[in-house]
């Protein structure tokens, strides 16, 4: 016997659909478990039943998971928390599986975490020399000025050695404060937040909204939702043909 699998999370599994849709697939009859009309509620063994959606065959080929989390603030980006704090693993916790976050976010932090249970996918997209792009929107004071900006641009000194060039757009900008779109190769820790140190700018907030090809938009805040195949693929890609810096 193999793993039990609620079907709207087998579905999931399979990359086929987010569990919203695989649900809505269920109730339009489009899904059987072994030629037979299937039922919300359903559970299929992973190993022996057939699943199919509109005649075709789903499959969960491993047991590895990728998921996409919108982490809230004041979340901390470990597995458990000596001091009590929330954690993203509880977030994931209804899959079942333990999954590791690739990357961090910091505890003041929001927005798009992947967690996953492939280290060598994790590896992938968070070594340095692979420049995944990451994009977050920041906000900062006092007000930016145009040489703090080309400074971000081109890279400050942390720890003895000088960032990536990083991509650095103003977005809004009132009295005392800036909001920005910056897009950085590279992951080191606290990274957006001491650049901004380093030019004089305080970060009020930060959000990160993508990772490579892979966008935050539409994912409710401290949800997740499991990627499909397809994003899995395309984040590979961006791993594997790192983007070069402006």
């Amino acid at each position: 016997m193999g793993e039990k699998l609620r079907l709207q999370k087998y579905i999931s599994r399979a990359g086929f659909a987010s569990r919203r849709a695989a649900e809505e697939m269920i109730r339009a009859g489009r899904v059987k478990v072994n030629g037979h009309p299937a039922g919300i509620g359903d559970s299929v063994d992973a190993d022996r039943d057939v699943v199919t959606v509109d005649g075709e065959r789903l499959r969960v080929e491993n047991s590895y998971i990728y998921v996409a989390v919108n982490k809230p603030r004041g979340y901390v980006t470990t597995l458990a928390d000596e001091r009590g704090r929330h954690t993203v693993a509880e977030i994931v916790a209804e899959e079942g599986v333990r999954l590791y976050p690739v990357g961090r976010l910091d505890r003041d932090s929001e927005g798009l975490l992947l967690m996953t249970n492939d280290g060598e996918f994790a590896n992938m997209i968070m070594h340095p020399s692979r420049h995944v792009a990451k994009t977050y929107t920041v906000a900062v004071t006092p007000a930016a000025t145009e040489a703090q900006l080309n400074q971000l641009a081109a890279g400050v000194e942390l720890d003895g050695k000088k960032t990536l060039p990083a991509g650095v757009m103003l977005t809004n900008q009132t009295e005392d404060r800036s909001h920005l779109r910056i897009t950085i190769h590279e992951g080191r820790n606290r990274q957006i937040r001491r650049m901004c140190e380093a030019v004089g700018l305080e970060v009020l907030r930060l959000k990160r909204v993508s990772i490579g090809p892979l966008a935050l938009k539409g994912l409710p805040v401290g949800k997740y939702r499991v990627l499909t195949k397809q994003e899995v693929a395309a984040l590979r890609r961006a791993a594997q043909s790192p983007e070069r810096a402006n």
